[in-house]
C-alpha cells in the first residue's frame, strides 16, 4: 500500500497555509501562547508554511469543523493565494478532514497528523519506531472509516478475497494484519525490557524518571546531573527516546535517572496509547521529576497537562516540581506563591552549575520510601 503524502517534501515545497483556531473547548489562559505552540510543531516537523491565520469558533460544525462564513473565508484566500496545503491545529475527524479537502481543494492536515509525523521523526530506538509505526497505522485505519464504497470485486472465485468485497475493506484488513506484525514485534521487546527491569528492581536501586511538557528542559536537566551529552534542542519534542543513566552526587551513586517523551496538550490519543508500554516506567519510578518551564505563560497549564496524562496512564508517585528555566524570568520572587502550590518544589537553571544545585541537594537528601507492607 503507498504511504500518504508527507506534510512537506523537500523536494517540492507546496504552498502552504496554517491555521490557528481558539476553539470552545480549549480553556488555555494565553491563546496566544497555544498558537505560538502550534507554530512551533508546524517548524520542529520540518515544514516550511507561506501564510498563517487565526481564527476564534464560537461552534464547532460536525461536517466541516468550520461554520460556513469561515469555510467561505479559508476558500476565497486559499483561492488568491493558489494554497495547495493546509495544516490546522486542532484535531479532525476523518469524515471532516475529507469534506475539506472537497470544498477548499487542498491537501489537509490535522494537529494528530503534525504531532504523529513529528514522532516519526525523532523516534530513533527499534521501540520507539515500532510505537509510532502501530499509532500512524491506526490514524489511518481511522481515516478509512468514513470513505465511499468503492467498486466492488466482481466474479470472485474459491481462494479470492470473496465476491462484493470493497476496497476499503481489503485496505483495512492490510492495516490490521501489519497492526498485529508490529505489535507482536513490540512484545519481544517489552519482554527484554521487563528482564531488565526485574534485575534493577532486585537490586534496589532507586529510580528517578523526568517527565513534563515538551521543551521544558527536561534533556538538559539529565546531562547537567549526569555529565551526559543526551540531544537538547530549543524545539518541541526533540527527543522521544527513553534515555536513561547512572546518577552520582559526590561521587556515590545515587541511582539511575531516565528521561521520558514530553507532554503536550492534546496529545494524540493513538500516541498515548502507543506510548503506554514505555511510560509504564513511570510506575516502577521511585520518585518523579516533573520538569516546568517557569519562563513559559502556561506553565500551570502544563502541568495540568501532566497531571492528566498521569492520571489516563493511572500513576500516582511522590513528586518533586522543578521549575526550570529561571534565569529566563526577571524577579521570579513574584511568582513564589504561585509555585508554593506545587510542593515540595526547586528552582532551576541548567545554564551554570550553581543554577542545577537546589536540585542536586534535593537528590542528595532524599531517601527512598519503605516499601508498603500489605496486609
Amino acid at each position: 500500500m503507498a504511504r500518504e503524502p508527507k506534510l512537506y517534501d523537500v523536494n517540492q515545497h507546496p504552498k502552504t497555509l496554517i491555521i490557528g483556531v481558539q476553539a470552545p473547548y480549549n480553556k488555555t489562559p494565553d491563546i496566544q501562547s497555544y498558537f505560538e505552540e502550534f507554530e512551533n510543531l508546524v517548524k520542529s516537523n520540518g515544514v516550511i508554511y507561506d501564510h498563517e491565520i487565526f481564527i476564534k469558533l464560537r461552534e464547532i460544525d460536525n461536517t466541516y469543523f468550520f461554520t460556513l462564513g469561515k469555510l467561505k473565508d479559508i476558500r476565497e484566500l486559499c483561492d488568491q493565494e493558489e494554497i495547495e496545503e493546509i495544516i490546522i491545529s486542532e484535531p479532525l475527524t476523518g469524515q471532516q478532514e475529507r469534506n475539506l479537502k472537497e470544498f477548499l481543494h487542498c491537501r489537509i492536515f490535522d494537529r494528530t497528523r503534525l504531532i504523529l509525523e513529528i514522532f516519526e521523526k525523532g523516534a530513533h530506538s527499534a521501540e520507539g519506531k515500532l510505537q509510532i509505526e502501530i499509532a500512524m497505522l491506526q490514524h489511518k485505519k481511522a481515516r478509512l472509516a468514513g470513505r465511499g464504497i468503492y467498486m466492488s470485486q466482481q466474479g470472485a472465485r474459491i481462494g479470492t478475497t470473496g465476491p462484493g468485497e470493497t476496497q476499503k475493506e481489503i485496505d483495512a484488513r492490510h492495516i490490521e494484519t501489519s497492526i498485529l506484525k508490529l505489535k507482536r514485534q513490540l512484545v519481544r521487546l517489552r519482554q527484554a525490557r521487563e528482564t531488565q527491569r526485574k534485575q534493577r528492581l532486585n537490586s534496589q536501586i532507586p529510580l528517578f524518571c523526568l517527565i513534563g511538557y515538551t521543551n521544558a528542559g527536561k534533556s538538559s536537566i539529565l546531562n547537567a546531573l549526569t555529565k551526559s551529552n543526551v540531544l537538547a534542542e530549543n524545539k518541541l519534542f526533540a527527543t522521544l527516546d527513553t534515555t536513561t543513566r547512572e546518577l552520582y552526587i559526590d561521587s556515590k551513586k545515587k541511582g539511575l535517572i531516565s528521561d521520558t517523551v514530553g507532554f503536550i496538550q492534546q496529545l494524540p490519543h493513538h500516541l498515548v496509547e502507543a506510548f503506554k508500554s514505555t511510560l509504564s516506567e513511570l510506575n516502577y519510578a521511585d520518585l518523579l521529576i516533573q520538569v516546568i518551564d517557569i519562563s513559559d505563560p502556561n506553565w500551570e497549564a502544563h502541568i495540568a497537562v501532566v497531571h492528566k496524562i498521569l492520571e489516563d496512564l493511572d500513576v500516582d508517585k511522590q513528586m518533586l516540581y522543578v521549575f526550570n528555566k529561571a534565569d529566563k524570568v526577571e524577579m521570579i520572587h513574584f511568582l513564589k506563591p504561585a509555585m508554593e502550590k506545587y510542593e515540595p518544589f526547586v528552582i532551576t537553571s541548567t545554564l551554570t552549575k550553581d543554577g542545577i544545585a537546589p536540585l542536586v541537594e534535593f537528590l542528595q537528601h532524599w531517601e527512598k520510601p519503605a516499601p508498603v507492607i500489605k496486609n
